[in-house]
């Protein structure tokens, strides 16, 4: 059965730091590319930061310079560590981890709210 389960959210000051984690259990980890994805109301679900199992990473423009996405393979976890946070950054953050056309799979979702 395969779980990813986030941590970290919660509320935080403009500009504020947090860093959510991504523990999956299930899968072989170091052969998936992992995702966090973010959900405000009324919007789309968008994919913030990527990283593939190779290393290498992604960011939509928003958030590019501001916020960090690692992985730590040993120990099946993969972080977004966020900077100078703006109330837009408001949403609920899901990890994702994605392997080929049919492997993938979500957490539940954490909520971050930035505000004063």
């Amino acid at each position: 059965q395969v779980q990813l389960v986030e941590s970290g959210g919660g509320l935080v000051q403009p500009g504020g730091s947090r860093r959510l984690s991504c523990t999956a259990s299930g899968i072989i980890f170091s052969l998936y590319d992992m995702g966090w994805y973010r959900q405000a109301p009324g919007k789309q679900r968008e994919l913030v930061a990527s990283i593939r199992s190779g290393g290498s990473t992604n960011y939509v423009d928003s958030v590019r310079g501001r916020f960090t996405i690692s992985r730590d393979n040993a120990k099946n976890t993969v972080y977004l560590q966020m900077n100078s946070l703006k109330p837009e950054d408001t949403a609920v953050y899901y990890c994702n981890a994605k392997k080929g056309a049919y492997a993938n799979y979500w957490g539940q979702g954490t909520q971050v709210t930035v505000s004063s």
